[in-house]
């Protein structure tokens, strides 16, 4: 009996992928690629103000390390790839989807953040923002100088979770558990005087002979504004580095270089925390106060409470109720509370001109970002800025 030869069945050939479908395919790979590294390793960043100024210029393209403090897992994960808060191509339209949200989780880093650190990090009032508006003008600052129901006239208002606020950057100057206060401009961190940045820049009061200083020799040393004139013939406001005050102390058209410093102690009412029935703080000085720190308890009464009332209700979540003069969080009395996280006290290299702590407050640790690593691409009015390619940023 003879049995047929078995024979390998041909195998089939699978249909040629089209030329879109291998673009979709590619396309779609990048972008899970892309997104994966932006929300777990780095993200690219532009400086968009002058607060720190010469740390950081307007126009420096930064990479912010996600994994030196340890990838945020995303806490509002419906959104769109790669877009942060906005739709594309729109004013207002959210680029996120609210109906899942997920808790503060932090996957491990490398290290914590540490004082003098330059991190990114969401805006703290930016829960709630009016739309017309800049940024700088805040929503609650607008409703300190309008009232509430005049802002909710005239802007649309949204809200905005944690991870889906604006992004900042600043030098962190106070760790949690710090005590800082300012002085005449100079800030303390536990009695000892903070770093000041070599770069960083304030404003001097510069006395001449009676002439504007020559420009060119102005643009040599980098400076970045213009002179504002002052009172005074030869008098003119620069915004100089320590560096740069030390070079025109050898100008012998120079007389005098005296620190812009406001040296009186009357209140500012749009500085934190804007009581100033307890608090009579302004830019220059300010404090002391001490940085909230996870598992620490304070008191909580008439003179604390606009110190922690963010803390309680909008970064901690709980519900805040004053009755008959006494506190109640959670339907519970309360005269102490005990905080849940870490904050931070961060500040602008460029202290006259920047929005930081000073005016809104502690950053809350579920608010962090990440590390500014380095910046990668630089330009000014005249083009590429070559020696700031690819530069550590300290």
């Amino acid at each position: 009996m003879k049995f047929p030869a078995w024979k390998k069945r041909p195998t089939p050939e699978k249909p040629k992928k089209s030329k879109l479908r291998e673009w979709l395919d590619a396309g779609v790979f990048a972008i899970i690629a892309a997104t994966v590294i932006r929300t777990f390793i780095f993200e690219a960043y532009c400086i968009p103000s002058g607060s720190m100024e010469r740390t950081l210029l307007v126009n420096d393209y930064l990479f912010v390390s996600k994994i030196s403090y340890g990838p945020r897992i995303p806490m509002t994960p419906l959104a769109i790839p790669l877009v942060h808060n906005k739709m594309p191509f729109t004013k207002y339209t959210p680029s996120y989807s609210t109906a899942v949200e997920w808790k503060y989780r932090r996957l491990p880093g490398f290290t914590h953040i540490k004082k003098n650190d330059i991190v990114v990090f969401n805006l703290p009032e930016g829960d709630t923002v009016a739309l017309e508006v800049e940024e700088s003008r805040n929503y609650y600052d607008l409703v300190r100088r309008l009232g509430h129901d005049e802002v909710w006239k005239r802007y649309h208002i949204l809200a905005r979770p944690v991870d889906k606020r604006e992004n900042i950057i600043k030098r962190c100057l106070a760790t949690a558990g710090d005590t800082l206060q300012i002085i005449n401009g100079i800030v303390y961190v536990n009695r000892q005087q903070a770093l000041i940045a070599p770069h960083s820049e304030r404003p001097y009061w510069v006395q001449t002979d009676g002439e504007e200083l020559n420009a060119s020799r102005m643009d040599d040393l980098g400076l970045i504004d213009p002179a504002v004139p002052g009172d005074t013939a030869g008098k003119y406001q620069y915004n100089l580095t320590r560096g740069d005050v030390a070079t025109l102390q050898t100008f012998r058209a120079v007389k005098n270089i005296q620190a812009d410093i406001d040296k009186n102690r009357n209140e500012d009412a749009s500085v934190f925390p804007h009581d100033t029935a307890y608090y009579h703080w302004n830019q220059d000085n300010f404090g002391p106060l001490v940085i909230p720190q996870q598992g620490q308890t304070v008191a909580v009464n008439r003179s604390t409470i606009e110190l922690y009332r963010r803390i309680i209700t909008v970064y901690e979540g709980n519900q805040l109720e004053e009755r008959d003069g006494k506190y109640y969080i959670n339907n519970q009395p309360a005269d102490t509370y005990t905080f849940k996280m870490n904050y931070y006290w961060m500040m602008g290299d460029v202290r006259h001109n920047s929005l930081d702590s000073r005016y809104w407050g502690f950053v809350p640790e579920d608010h962090i970002v990440g590390k500014a690593w380095i910046t990668w691409l630089s330009y000014g009015k005249e083009g590429p800025r070559w020696s700031r390619f690819f530069r550590a940023i300290k």
